[in-house]
C-alpha cells in the first residue's frame, strides 16, 4: 500500500513547526497544578493574546519514583511517545517538547482541549471511533504502554481521540497494560499496517532524524526495544491477544 496520503486524525494545531518552536523557546508562565495527578503536573501558557497557547508542563523534579522505570526518565518517554506518533501522522499525542521551565527540565505539552466527559468506555462501542482506536491500540503495542487507562483517551469529536499521559511507555520488558483489547487476535487494518512499515524504515535508517532525536530522549536498549515490537507486531499481522502471564489492565481503569 502506498504512503497514507493525509494524516489519520486532522493536527491539534494547524502549524505544527512553529507552535514545537514556541513550546521549546517561549516563555513558560503556571496556572497552578492540575488535580489528581499522581506525579507534579502544571497548568500554564506560553504567550499572550491571540498567541496564547494553554499547556501541560510535568516537571522532573515532581516525578514520583517506580520501582520499575528508571528514576528521572517519565518527561523524555512523555516526549519519544510523541515523536512516535507524529511519525506515523496518526496524530494522537499532543505536540510536546523536552525543555526547562520554572521547576527545571520537564515536559510541555499543548493542552487538548478535549470532552472532559468522554473517555473510551464511552466511547468504545461507537463505530465512529473503531478505526482511531485500532490505531491508538498497535501505537500503545509499538511503545509498551504499561498505563492505557480509559481517562488518558478522551474524545475531540466524533471519530477524533487524543492520547494524554504516556510518562510509562519505552520500557525493554514487556509491559504493555492497556483498556483497548477489543481487537485482539484480529488482523493488522491495511493502511495502519503501511503506517507501521514507514515507522519501520524511519527506524532502520541510524542516521534518520527521528533515530536522532529519540537517541536523546531513551536509551540504545529501549530504541531497541522499539524496534523489535515493531517487528514483531508487522510478522505477525494480528492485534495481540491479552498476556496470561501478566496483568494485561492498568489500575484504575479510569
Amino acid at each position: 500500500m502506498s504512503p497514507r496520503a493525509e494524516p489519520l486524525q486532522p493536527p491539534l494545531h494547524p502549524a505544527e513547526e512553529q507552535l514545537l518552536e514556541q513550546l521549546r523557546d517561549g516563555a513558560l508562565e503556571l496556572a497552578g497544578l492540575m488535580p489528581w495527578s499522581s506525579n507534579y503536573t502544571f497548568l500554564g501558557h506560553i504567550g499572550v493574546g491571540a498567541e496564547r497557547i494553554v499547556v501541560i508542563y510535568k516537571p522532573i523534579r515532581g516525578e514520583q519514583p517506580l520501582w520499575d522505570f528508571p528514576r528521572g526518565t517519565l518527561a523524555r518517554r512523555e516526549t519519544a511517545a510523541y515523536l512516535v506518533s507524529r511519525a506515523l501522522r496518526w496524530n494522537l499525542v499532543p505536540p510536546t517538547v523536552l525543555r526547562r521551565g520554572p521547576h527545571g527540565l520537564g515536559s510541555v505539552q499543548l493542552f487538548a482541549d478535549a470532552d472532559q466527559n468522554a473517555h473510551f468506555f464511552t466511547f468504545q462501542h461507537d463505530p465512529a471511533y473503531r478505526h482511531v482506536l485500532q490505531a491508538l491500540a498497535l501505537f500503545d503495542i509499538v511503545c509498551n504502554n504499561a498505563d492505557r487507562k480509559a481517562g488518558h483517551c478522551l474524545s475531540l469529536g466524533p471519530g477524533r481521540i487524543v492520547a494524554i499521559d504516556q510518562g510509562l511507555c519505552f520500557h525493554v520488558e514487556p509491559k504493555l497494560r492497556t483498556v483497548i483489547w477489543d481487537f485482539a487476535g484480529q488482523k493488522l487494518p491495511a493502511d495502519l499496517a503501511a503506517d507501521l512499515k514507514q515507522l519501520q524504515r524511519a527506524l532502520s535508517t541510524g542516521d534518520s532524524t527521528l533515530v536522532a532525536d529519540l537517541t536523546e530522549l531513551l536509551s540504545r536498549a529501549e530504541i531497541a526495544g522499539l524496534r523489535r515490537r515493531l517487528a514483531g507486531l508487522l510478522e505477525e499481522g494480528r492485534f495481540p491477544n491479552p498476556p496470561e502471564d501478566r496483568r494485561p489492565y492498568p489500575w484504575p481503569l479510569v
